[in-house]
């Protein structure tokens, strides 16, 4: 410990002989001194008493000269002297120290509870009247003065004390207490009469609600019924007053409700309705919805809960202005209850009442336009203009009312910079609906020059398909794919118009114009479309033939070999005009055959075409396509022949150029390809397999070489997926995935 540090503890082991904390506690309590305590001083005689009391005066005297403004000390002295019956010296302690400080409540109090203790009451009562004379506004004197008075029994004395303090208009608890003292005693007039002057010095709606129940209960009903009606009088009818004198409406509905009046309390409940506004009389409305629900009718009960939910909603839009959701809830409540109404056979004038109410909402609503000039601001708050027009044509049945809210929500909408067919089409048809086909027209003919759209052009095609102006619907078609020729869509659409009206040569004119266009959105549905025309509609071999070698010029995708070659060897209905010579309408319609060995010249083709290119995966897709057709069609012979033409699939080591690592790859390796490369090699692996499948089937076992596998469809199409990346859709129109799939297989090669 030289350096002042604590020792070091080297023997951390338990001690034999445990303290226990209680143990502690008791030695520190045990091991304390005892306080110092004065002793006890025993007068044996009057000589020992005076030099006592003598002693006693002199420190008081002392303690009172050092701190002269110390209330405590001059109430211990007064105390001290009335403890020794001298209760003049103790009067005289406590007028010195009145003189010190005259407001000081605590003496006061303390020099009155003197001079109780000692009986001496009328000292106590001019104390008392000292005091209030000269604190009035002090309450606590008072009450101590009052409760003295009616202690002696001096009912009146307590009166005229109240008398006097009620001159200075205090606070409610002292009226309260005048009102008790008063019950007490059953003074009730006396009661009645002093709460009437406290509704003159205080007009305020609480004392009218106890007055009134004062009188309710000492059964005095035509009274509280005029303190009632006389409060009301006293606020008059303005919107500022009536709110402030809710709790009166409360109580005085609440009361005769108590005196089952029924009807008098619902008048009472929408007088005071009437006059205020929704979202300052939430308190009241609950109460009214209280009462409906216990004494009032269905129809009635359901008003009144529509009442409070108005409250709820005006309350939220004052928030928020733009929230469109809670708008749509206010209006749908406010048309429920034009419905309701209109159900129980309500009057033409609260019908027409209600009917308004709707329109103020919708106004006020439709009033919030969203600040800015994104569509999606808007997408919510157009609905309420729909919802309005709807309204006023549906419910309403005012049309012309409905047409101004159409062009109004028209005019609103900026459309240069966004537009929403949606409104303009339902303006259109509300038009149709009222026979005013001009001005449908127009208005669309409007919308698609000032804003064109797809969905306006699709609108407005279904309303002239609607109407069978089909010559309109062409017109329409024209302009749409004058705006949108890469549509591929529309012009399907088009061309199975003029299908359906039999204009063959016309459909095939729009299917060829289609085709044609450089650039198409979906073009695979689009040739799909047209040589299902031509095998469906006009059973053109030859014609749809010609469509398949065109669309394998522009694309050559797997699949549209395979489509090619099954529409080879499939039937097609006959062609159009050796159809219309068959008249029998009940028999079964007549097909032309196909022809398998074109159907195989495809497939070949095909394979040829996937071969050159370097496609693998597809390759093993068109032969599982093909082996297919050949079970459905072919001989056996033909089935092993492509068979034969199957891949297996191998492993193949190369070294990564990223990270020269060897890295081992699946690879589909094809028997021609094989043939081509490696002839000689080819014919050994040729024999090793003829005597591997002799002895699996000597032995049962697989007929393949050690590390080989058979390529079936499903190994093919996990382990190329990449190889099928750019080759997804039904039919591919750019000579860019051909490249891409060629990268692909590269690099599944490892070169």
């Amino acid at each position: 410990m030289q350096d002042g540090r604590a020792p070091r503890i080297r023997n951390r082991a338990p001690a034999a002989l445990q303290i226990t904390a209680e143990q502690l506690l008791r030695e520190a309590q045990e091991r304390q001194e005892t306080t110092f305590r004065a002793p006890k001083q025993r007068v044996e005689d009057f000589e020992e008493l005076h030099e006592y009391r003598g002693r006693k005066r002199k420190e008081f005297e002392e303690r009172i000269r050092r701190t002269r403004g110390s209330i405590k000390e001059w109430t211990q002295y007064a105390n001290w002297e009335s403890s020794q019956n001298e209760f003049d010296r103790s009067r005289s302690v406590f007028e010195r120290a009145l003189d010190v400080d005259p407001r000081s409540i605590q003496l006061w109090l303390s020099y009155t509870e003197m001079e109780l203790k000692a009986r001496n009451v009328q000292h106590a009562r001019n104390l008392f009247d000292r005091a209030v004379t000269l604190l009035p506004r002090v309450d606590q004197l008072w009450y101590k003065y009052v409760y003295l008075e009616e202690l002696l029994q001096n009912v009146p004395g307590a009166r005229q004390v109240f008398e006097r303090w009620m001159k200075w208009e205090p606070d409610d608890k002292a009226w309260q207490a005048y009102i008790k003292l008063e019950e007490r005693y059953n003074e009730l007039d006396r009661a009645s009469v002093i709460y009437e002057r406290w509704i003159a010095v205080r007009p305020e709606p609480r004392v009218w609600v106890k007055w009134a129940k004062f009188e309710e209960e000492r059964a005095k009903l035509d009274k509280a019924r005029e303190v009632f009606q006389t409060a009301l009088q006293f606020f008059g009818d303005e919107e500022e007053q009536v709110e402030k004198a809710q709790a009166v409406f409360n109580a005085f509905a609440k009361m005769e409700t108590r005196l089952k009046e029924y009807e008098r309390a619902r008048v009472i409940y929408k007088f005071a309705l009437s006059r205020l506004p929704r979202s300052k009389s939430a308190a009241l409305y609950a109460a009214y919805t209280k009462f409906e629900k216990q004494h009032g009718t269905r129809s009635i009960l359901e008003s009144t809960v529509l009442g409070k939910r108005r409250i709820q909603y005006e309350e939220e839009v004052s928030h928020d202005g733009r929230n469109y959701d809670v708008w749509f809830d206010y209006v749908r409540l406010e048309e429920g209850a034009v419905r309701t109404l209109k159900e129980e056979g309500g009057t033409k004038e609260e019908e027409d009442a209600a009917i308004e109410r709707v329109r103020e909402v919708y106004e006020r609503a439709v009033s919030h336009v969203p600040p800015g000039q994104e569509k999606r601001h808007w997408r919510r708050y157009i609905f309420l203009w729909l919802d309005y027009a709807l309204f006023e044509e549906i419910d309403t049945k005012d049309y012309d009312r409905a047409r101004q809210v159409y062009r109004t929500a028209l005019k609103l909408v900026p459309h240069k910079q966004f537009t929403f067919a949606k409104l303009w089409l339902m303006a259109a048809r509300f038009e149709v609906r009222r026979l005013e086909l001009t001005a449908a027209r127009k208005a669309l003919g409007t919308a698609i020059g000032m804003c064109p759209k797809e969905a306006l052009f699709k609108g407005y095609i279904q309303l002239e398909m609607d109407l069978r102006e089909f010559d309109r619907v062409r017109t329409l078609y024209e302009k749409y794919l004058e705006y949108d020729p890469t549509n591929s869509a529309a012009w399907i659409k088009y061309a199975e118009l003029e299908t359906a009206l039999e204009d063959f040569p016309r459909a095939e004119a729009i299917f060829e114009l289609g085709v044609s266009q450089p650039s198409l959105s979906m073009p695979e549905i689009l040739w799909k479309a047209y040589i299902d025309f031509e095998v469906d509609e006009q059973g053109d071999r030859e014609k749809t033939r010609s469509l398949y070698e065109r669309l394998i010029g522009l694309s050559g995708h797997h699949k549209v070999w395979i489509s090619y070659a099954e529409f080879e060897g499939s039937s097609i209905p006959l062609p159009r005009g050796m159809r219309e010579e068959e008249e029998d309408e009940d028999a079964e319609p007549r097909v032309v055959a196909g022809d398998a060995n074109l159907a195989r010249q495809v497939f070949e083709r095909g394979y040829k075409d996937l071969k050159s290119k370097g496609l693998k995966a597809e390759r093993v897709a068109l032969l599982e396509a093909w082996k297919s057709f050949e079970q459905e069609n072919g001989s056996e012979g033909d089935v092993a022949k492509v068979q034969g033409m199957m891949p297996i699939v191998g492993r193949k080591q190369h070294v990564d150029k990223e990270t020269g690592q060897v890295v081992e790859d699946w690879e589909l390796v094809f028997a021609d390809d094989e043939r081509e490369a490696n002839p000689t090699s080819f014919k050994f692996l040729q024999m090793a397999h003829a005597w591997k499948n002799s002895q699996a089937k000597k032995t049962g076992g697989s007929g393949l070489l050690s590390g080989f596998t058979a390529a079936t469809s499903a190994i093919t199409d996990s382990m190329s997926s990449s190889t099928r990346g750019n080759t997804g859709g039904d039919v591919e129109m750019r000579d860019e995935r051909e490249e891409d799939s060629r990268s692909d297989v590269a690099s599944s090669d490892g070169e």
